[in-house]
């Protein structure tokens, strides 16, 4: 036994770890295909990157200070939130910012959780809740999801009463199902006695949020990202909305420089770039619906609603028909997402991408079909 295995906390030891997207360079020199001729679905990234105004922030930003990268950012994110809040209708004080929405959740798991505590957990849905629960040596309790990727509102009442869970998350849309959480439901899980972390990670592509709520129930939080809407998901960079008094409590705790200085302009000239944002979010919606007919189409394809900017299909070819599609189109520089997990073994689901990339994905599908 070495010295690490001694002292290693033995539920870190036991840890089955994170599984994330391979970097495309990697893979590139893996399939041995040049980087930009891969066409790339399979992490919801926005396919038109960042706006130029975010692109033109972060060139000028060497020029606009002497030494930029040499001096710790602003810990409180002064600007960052005044911006936020004028976005969101949230005051400054509701808002916290992190290096991604990822960090929002383990700073949350980390304000409340100790040792043996549970969490509900809502599968199948974004793996970083369970994960981090695990790093907190909590405990997940796990209420699926119905066949159209529903919340089992009952089922969810129950596992709180039995586990005492102090939190719950819930994505909406719902990754990867793409399905929103209604308001009514929503209220109702408000009146449990835990903390709500609504994940809106794809809100700009659903057209309708829960942002308004925030101030009102205690236990209600909101987290967002930049990776998405904004095309910034390399630099890293989310918020939390959430009532003034936890606010306070995780400011307290979170890491002083946790966004760094690139995130933070390149995040406020998307807040700028509005309008340029939106027009893109408006086409990759527009491709959504078109990627969705048309896989509809395809025989054997059973796509599931979305309003996110991904859409989730079943192959009636069950588990062996979904994982061949995703090699077969890896094979050609396609990538989509496959999930060995329970649930979703006879799925795959795909990115929206750009007009191009989603009319040569559906020809590789139809030719291998």
């Amino acid at each position: 036994m070495t010295i690490i295995t001694r002292l290693l906390r033995p539920d870190i030891a036991a840890l089955e770890a994170y599984t994330p997207i391979v970097p495309l360079e990697v893979l590139a020199e893996q399939l041995g295909i040049a980087p930009e001729r891969l066409i790339k679905l399979d992490a919801n990234e926005n396919p038109y990157g960042p706006s130029p105004r975010a692109r033109e922030a972060i060139r000028a930003l060497a020029d606009a200070m002497p030494n930029p990268y040499a001096i710790y950012p602003d810990p409180d994110h002064t600007r960052l939130r005044q911006a936020l809040a004028e976005w969101t209708g949230q005051p400054p004080e509701r808002i916290i910012c992190g290096a991604g929405a990822d960090e929002l959740i383990d700073l949350l798991m980390r304000a409340f959780l100790v040792p043996g505590d549970a969490i509900i957990d809502c599968p199948p849905t974004f793996g970083m809740y369970s994960f981090d629960a695990g790093l907190f040596a909590a405990r997940v309790v796990n209420v699926p999801r119905g066949p159209q990727w529903e919340l089992d509102l009952e089922g969810v009442a129950e596992a709180v009463e039995q586990s005492g869970a102090k939190l719950l998350f819930v994505a909406s849309p719902n990754n990867p199902g793409g399905n929103r959480l209604p308001h009514a439901e929503l209220e109702g899980l408000l009146e449990l006695p835990l903390i709500v972390v609504v994940d809106e990670a794809y809100v700009e592509f659903a057209g309708e949020n829960v942002a308004d709520l925030v101030g009102g129930p205690p236990n209600l939080v909101v987290l967002r990202t930049f990776s998405k809407w904004a095309g910034l998901a390399g630099l890293r960079v989310g918020y939390a909305l959430c009532h003034t008094e936890l606010a306070e409590q995780l400011r307290k705790i979170k890491q002083p420089y946790n966004v760094n200085v690139a995130a933070e302009v390149a995040a406020l000239a998307s807040l700028a770039d509005m309008h340029e944002r939106m027009e893109k979010v408006a086409r990759i919606i527009a491709e959504r619906e078109r990627l969705s007919h048309e896989l509809a189409a395809l025989p054997g394809f059973h796509v599931y609603p979305s309003a996110a900017n991904f859409v989730l299909c079943r192959l009636a070819g069950g588990a062996e028909q979904a994982l061949a599609v995703r090699e077969e189109l890896r094979r050609q520089g396609i990538l989509i997402r496959y999930f060995n997990k329970p649930g979703l073994r006879d799925c795959i689901r795909i990115s929206v991408g750009t007009p191009e990339q989603n009319t040569m994905l559906l020809a590789a599908l139809a030719a291998l079909l």
